[in-house]
């Protein structure tokens, strides 16, 4: 909670600090890696540098907490800062490393802002970050905890054990432990990080949705290549470098968007590569034999895009209650829809929860629809593969 003190400054220097934000979010970057350009080379996201949404999705979660701090004085944004906290935790971060990050952003806020940056002002947006900062500190020291790591160490060397090409442009991946150990549990729906060294001498990360049940010795990752560098350099040298026997460092598994308990209706809606975290939650519902109703939507260019197309067949048709609807861009089966994905046209439970994954533009018209069918934005969950640029959506 913001201090007495604190909400009046913040609230009047909001509007001229949030306009400017992307202008600070810019020179940050810049000035943290001059100092730091390890942090650029084996931590950050070289692609989403490149393209900017790094920048705006840092700058629309700090107007999205101040934000929540002047609205809703005695809550928290825990479902942004869950998404954030996994994120990081998946990439090892530190809490040393906020330390780093504060010199530099605030050093922004005053190259951007001047002399409107006065003590009070500084002092007032001192106290925002570092509640945000401590809220997320806490939160990944209890991700560390609960994996059984120590702050950071969450590397391990695994051995690709199997290869499969899913469509012209995706391919799965099989991972375990070199010494016949299982690959640890985790929940439905969830990602682990990899981590790859290119030839510049970068290890550059991103991270995957484990795409199969959990249960299993091993775990399976689901790779679509990503034309363009740098935004696609790992995937892109996974599908060209990356075999049978070959190790590869990757993150003990994190994120939020978990398949929830309970025997109440779902929606697991996704397009294009974001059926992977699906997959997980579907195979986990028919190995343990739920009867709860599912209702499953899918979107893709056409059936051949399609990746683990029967898989999902298979999986929803093991569920005594489930139903899968398809809509293809291109001409597709006779059991599939054209276009977009049209779920305003299905019979959905006025209780239902919805887990959407798949583009930014897919995503805000599903989600549109279910508000329109009277379902509650609460019981609407999402992943964004890469920076969240819906961030304050649902906070």
């Amino acid at each position: 909670m913001l201090s007495e003190q604190a909400t009046p400054v913040v609230r009047a220097t909001l509007p001229a600090v949030g306009g400017a934000l992307d202008e600070i979010t810019e020179r940050f970057y810049a000035g943290l890696f001059a100092a730091h350009p390890e942090l650029l080379r084996d931590l950050f996201n070289r692609g989403n540098q490149a393209t900017g949404d790094q920048r705006k999705a840092l700058a629309g979660s700090i107007a999205a907490f101040a934000g929540a701090l002047l609205e809703h004085p005695g809550a928290r944004p825990d479902v942004m800062l869950s998404r954030i906290a996994h994120k990081h935790a998946s990439l090892g971060v530190t809490s040393a490393q906020y330390k780093v990050v504060h010199e530099h952003l605030f050093a922004a806020i005053v190259a951007v802002l001047g002399e409107a940056v006065t003590p009070e002002v500084a002092r007032a947006w001192d106290e925002v970050y570092w509640l945000m900062a401590n809220a997320l500190i806490a939160l990944e020291a209890r991700l560390y905890q609960e994996k059984g790591v120590a702050e950071g160490q969450v590397w391990q060397p695994m051995e690709i054990a199997g290869r499969q090409a899913e469509t012209p442009d995706t391919a799965s991946f099989t991972l375990r432990h070199a010494d016949g150990r299982p690959a640890g549990s985790f929940r439905p729906g969830q990602y682990v990080s990899v981590q790859v060294a290119l030839p510049d001498g970068a290890r550059q990360i991103r991270q995957y949705s484990l795409s199969a049940a959990p249960g299993s010795p091993d775990w399976r990752i689901t790779v679509k290549r990503v034309d363009g560098d740098p935004a696609g350099e790992v995937s892109s040298w996974l599908h060209a470098h990356a075999a049978v026997g070959d190790t590869v460092n990757v993150s003990a598994p994190f994120g939020d968007l978990v398949l929830p308990e309970g025997d109440g209706p779902l929606l697991l809606a996704s397009a294009g590569i974001g059926s992977t975290p699906m997959l997980s939650m579907l195979g986990h519902l028919a190995a343990t034999g739920s009867t709860r109703p599912v209702t499953v939507v899918h979107a893709d260019r056409s059936p051949e895009d399609h990746a683990h197309r029967e898989e999902l067949r298979r999986l929803v048709g093991a569920l005594p209650q489930g139903s899968l609807h398809l809509w293809y861009e291109e001409p597709g089966t006779a059991d599939a829809g054209r276009g977009r994905a049209r779920v305003a046209e299905l019979d959905l439970p006025g209780d239902v929860t919805a887990y959407l994954c798949g583009p930014l533009p897919f995503m805000r018209a599903v989600r549109g629809d279910l508000l329109a069918l009277g379902v509650a934005p609460a019981a609407v969950h999402y992943e964004v593969f890469g920076p969240d640029l819906w961030l304050g959506s649902e906070a």
